[in-house]
């Protein structure tokens, strides 16, 4: 339940404090004193569209701060606290909203907050269903809608009906995916026969080389190697014979590198037992003479294998353009090749397997059918239950309203074809009054009419026996009575009343018959400072005895002082006071 609001710098109000309380509170006062206002920022609160333009004229910024009381268990406090939002000292939950006014630096950013953390506009709308419900003349439109006149049928028919549309909508969903798909399979049928044949004739080429992981790089390695092997061989022997000799024999003059080093070694050795310093270099030419032997020994191995082999030669360079004519089609070396092998091989089994995939989808296409056609018809069976007590709920409503003779008839009939909410057209139609013709709501009922039957319906949801709508702890009215006069109008505030008893109804009304009816009557005015309107938080008032006569005195005749309103008003009061 909505307990405050507070705004600031949004349209025509500069600061205004709205208390609100359980029951039926009415919101009066001048067209253009800044009512519609504070339903805007109801809607800001509400995750609403943010508009720069409403920022009061002057302001940096506009600000609505609302305060809301939850119940123990409510899914709102649950979301507020999984978004890191924290309860009041008094156990309340603190929504805000604010707009920044647009500026050529700035285009006027919005942003939100509950129970005191930063959140996105959406979860503010997310939350919104779970705290108000709020009516307005464009909700009147949208009831002419056929769309939202099965929306109301359905949220009348019960939690048991929500399940078997929600079933149907998700099986509706599956069925869809599975035609494109099969649309897809049939029309790329002779595209998928020709893929699966060029992936055939490049698996058949890669199968016939038959290539192996790496078997390129060492290919040209081999060639390499083989294309030069008396540069090689020449090379490994001079170097073999500088580091050992011919056969370990000293060539004329000169010694073997490794003979000098030993000689070396030796006679550090012989010093370097008066010399630490020489110790250690005898050491290390030592290990170098090591290394010098091993490398020796693998330079003489290196030439036992090194062969001038031309047919090897031959064979190499025709396997290295074997594997080149792959790379050329199928990937930058074999690597590549290999792995584009792979992938196509799993792709024609894809391909391959076409058909019996398509006979698969069509066996899945067929279960999801009989499966909506099961589902379709149950929920008919409760639409059709559901319009007869509907319609009777409603009209019983109407009667309340000073529509004594009217009807409300809610149809169900077969769909042309099934849709994504079931397999029926939903319509309401008005009888307005005894032998008048059934006409659809959206082309018989005028707009005081439409009014009421709005009441009616949002009424019979929110109080019949058996109705499954989710009530909200707060409604919002705003002119729900536009096109209403005289007992009508009254009916109409009875009604409000009746709705309030089991919650808090906040409406805005230009009609005394109406107002008469609240439990706080709030009245907005507009005072004059600098040249400008604004609205202050004294300009709402909760007006209650001789003031609030005055207030009914004047929306009936527009003169508060008039004796003959003042007791037209004070007559209301008392009608309103007995109607309940």
């Amino acid at each position: 339940m909505l307990e405050e609001i507070r705004i600031q710098d949004l349209g025509v109000i500069g600061r205004a404090h709205v208390p609100l309380r359980p029951g039926l509170t009415v919101l009066t006062g001048e067209t253009g004193a800044g009512k519609t206002m504070v339903l805007t920022g109801l809607n800001l609160l509400l995750g609403g569209k943010a508009d720069p333009a409403t920022v009061r004229i002057g302001g940096s910024s506009a600000a609505v701060e609302g305060r809301v009381l939850l119940p123990a268990g409510s899914p709102v406090l649950a979301r507020a606290l999984e978004a890191g939002g924290e309860l009041d000292d008094d156990g309340s939950l603190v929504l805000v909203r604010t707009v920044g006014a647009s500026t050529p630096d700035s285009p006027g950013r919005s942003r939100a907050f509950l129970g005191g953390r930063s959140v996105p506009q959406a979860v503010l709308a997310e939350i919104a269903d779970e705290l108000v419900t709020v009516h307005g003349q464009a909700d009147q439109a949208r009831l002419r809608s056929p769309a939202r006149q099965r929306q109301a049928l359905d949220a009348y028919a019960g939690p048991e009906h929500q399940d078997l549309l929600t079933a149907y909508r998700e099986s509706w969903a599956q069925r869809q995916a599975v035609v494109a798909e099969l649309r897809e399979l049939t029309e790329r049928k002779h595209d998928r026969a020709r893929e699966a044949e060029l992936l055939r004739l490049g698996l058949g080429e890669v199968e016939r080389v038959s290539p192996q992981p790496g078997e390129d790089v060492a290919l040209t390695a081999e060639i390499e190697r083989l294309a030069h092997a008396e540069d090689l061989r020449s090379a490994a022997s001079g170097a073999h014979a500088v580091l050992v000799g011919d056969d370990g024999v000293a060539l004329g003059e000169e010694q073997a590198v490794v003979t000098l080093i030993e000689h070396a070694r030796r006679s550090l050795e012989q010093a370097g037992e008066h010399d630490a310093t020489l110790a250690a270099l005898a050491t290390r030419v030592a290990e170098a003479g090591f290394l010098l032997t091993d490398a020796a020994a693998e330079l003489a191995s290196y030439l036992d294998g090194l062969q001038a082999d031309p047919a090897r030669l031959d064979h190499a360079q025709r396997r290295r353009s074997e594997l080149a004519s792959l790379t050329r089609s199928y990937g930058a070396d074999i690597a590549e090749v290999l792995d584009w092998a792979d992938t196509a091989s799993r792709r024609l089994l894809d391909l391959d397997g076409g058909d019996e995939h398509l006979i698969a989808l069509t066996e899945r296409q067929a279960e999801l059918t009989a499966t909506l056609e099961s589902l379709g018809e149950s929920i008919s069976a409760g639409r059709r239950r559901a319009a007869a007590s509907l319609a009777e709920a409603v009209t019983a409503e109407l009667a309340g309203l000073a529509m004594s003779g009217a009807r409300l008839h809610v149809q169900v009939e077969p769909a042309d074809e099934p849709g994504p909410h079931g397999v029926d057209v939903v319509e309401m139609l008005l009888v307005p009054h005894a032998g008048a013709p059934a006409r659809p709501l959206g082309k018989g009922a005028s707009g005081g009419e439409l009014s009421r039957v709005m009441l009616a319906i949002e009424v019979a949801l929110a109080t019949s026996p058996g109705s499954g709508a989710h009530r909200p702890a707060t409604f919002v009215f705003d002119e729900v009575d536009a096109g209403v006069g005289g007992k009508a109008a009254v009916e109409v505030g009875r009604r409000l009343a009746a709705l309030a008893r089991g919650g808090q109804v906040l409406v805005v009304t230009h009609l005394a018959q109406v107002a008469a009816f609240a439990d706080q009557h709030l009245v907005v005015t507009k005072s004059t400072g600098d040249g400008v309107d604004v609205v202050t938080e004294s300009d709402v008032r909760n007006v209650t005895d001789e003031e609030r006569v005055r207030e009914l005195a004047r929306m009936l005749s527009g003169q508060e002082d008039s004796d003959a309103a003042r007791t037209h008003a004070a007559e209301l009061l008392s009608l309103s006071g007995m109607g309940r």
